[in-house]
């Protein structure tokens, strides 16, 4: 018992704790660990245990496995939904994760919730289904919505189009992340966060060149602002080459594309294929899974990356760096994109009749062995 009120002393933690919590201490993120908790309290781990056992019950907090234990937001709180619309294969779970960490990171030091599953899409929904979808979220307390458009058909991007008209009937508020619809030229009608990638691929092509590549071609895959701005970063970059005395050199452009109608695996090989029947020497991928799965083409027939061919993506995925040869990117910002993508929100909100507005987030070039003779990693934060 507490000398000081009589209280079992992990009542007394717990109650100093939920007075921390309730005056904003830790912005509704990570917690102290129960070790942590158990050194300032001066008490055992067993105490400090029971103290976050009285702050779960209450419902102030939650305990992630491996995670320690969260501030919940309270009910109060904004309600976000994600309609994360990404490209089925091999890699759609890698990116799916790293779409929804910038969100995760800004919900731990805002008040708001994160709602994965609120509005569940399928092509086969007629559009009352797609309308009581949307109310049902709103109803649920869903404020707005974040969403990644599909780029992988004419039939998805029709989804998304009867989708965001549905959103749009509700009074539901929505910002694109990523990328507009789907098309060439198409017109912005909602906000759009997007990252910067007329930099990313201008920066990853220019590095190339300086690495005295001659021979550089682009892949993408689908008509979209995403791949359409790295195309133009990347034209933009063999352009600026043939001003650059340093340089002096007036690089062809050369546009490859990933076919959706092939399975990855014969999708690479023909990428692996026209790499060699054009002698290039130089190639920037749109993601990080397609430099990897081009790299092991290449090897497969006898071409060394980097001595013959540097290999270059897109997004800092996992993988790009769990391999002798790591993938040299252009980093995803999902943080920055996470914190304009509510920051218009919430602008919208305020102001639903304005003009859409596309804001734009830089990532940094981070080097490793695919475009370099294997030596440690190193960023470029420029």
């Amino acid at each position: 018992m507490s000398a000081l009120n009589g209280l079992p002393k992990y009542v007394e933690v717990a109650t100093a704790l939920e007075l921390q919590i309730r005056t904003g201490k830790w912005d509704g993120g990570r917690m102290p660990s129960v070790r942590g908790i158990a050194e300032v309290h001066k008490v055992s781990v067993v105490t400090a245990s029971r103290a976050l056992q009285i702050l779960r019950d209450k419902g102030l907090i939650q305990t992630v496995e491996r995670s320690g234990s969260r501030r919940v937001a309270p009910p109060s709180a904004e309600r976000w939904a994600l309609v994360l619309r990404l490209t089925p294969g091999p890699w759609q779970r890698a990116t799916l994760s790293l779409s929804r960490i910038g969100f995760e990171a800004v919900a731990r030091r805002e008040p708001m919730h994160i709602e994965h599953d609120a509005i569940q899409l399928a092509v086969r929904m007629s559009e009352s289904e797609l309308r009581t979808s949307v109310r049902r979220a709103k109803d649920a307390g869903v404020n707005g919505v974040f969403c990644i458009p599909s780029r992988h058909s004419v039939e998805e991007m029709q989804l998304d189009e009867r989708f965001l008209s549905a959103c749009g009937a509700e009074g539901l508020p929505v910002v694109l992340v990523e990328r507009n619809l789907r098309g060439y030229s198409r017109e912005l009608t909602h906000d759009l966060v997007a990252v910067d990638d007329v930099d990313g691929s201008a920066r990853l092509t220019r590095h190339l060149l300086e690495l005295g590549r001659r021979r550089i071609a682009i892949v993408v895959a689908s008509p979209t602002s995403s791949h359409n701005d790295k195309v133009a970063g990347y034209l933009y970059a063999l352009h600026a080459a043939t001003f650059d005395p340093e340089l002096g050199v007036t690089p062809a452009p050369v546009v490859l594309y990933q076919s959706h109608d092939l399975s990855s695996r014969e999708a690479y090989a023909h990428l692996a294929d026209q790499v060699r029947e054009r002698n290039l020497d130089g190639v920037v991928c749109f993601q990080d899974y397609t430099a990897m799965g081009l790299i092991f083409e290449l090897l497969n027939r006898g071409i060394r990356v980097p001595d013959e061919v540097a290999v270059v993506g897109s997004d800092d995925l996992p993988m790009g760096d769990q391999f002798a040869i790591g993938i040299t990117t252009y980093s995803y910002p999902s943080e920055g994109l996470a914190e304009q993508a509510i920051r218009l929100m919430r602008e919208r909100r305020q102001n639903p009749d304005r003009r859409p507005l596309k804001v734009v987030v830089p990532g940094h070039l981070i080097v490793r062995e695919s475009s370099v003779r294997a030596t440690p990693s190193r960023s470029d934060g420029g």
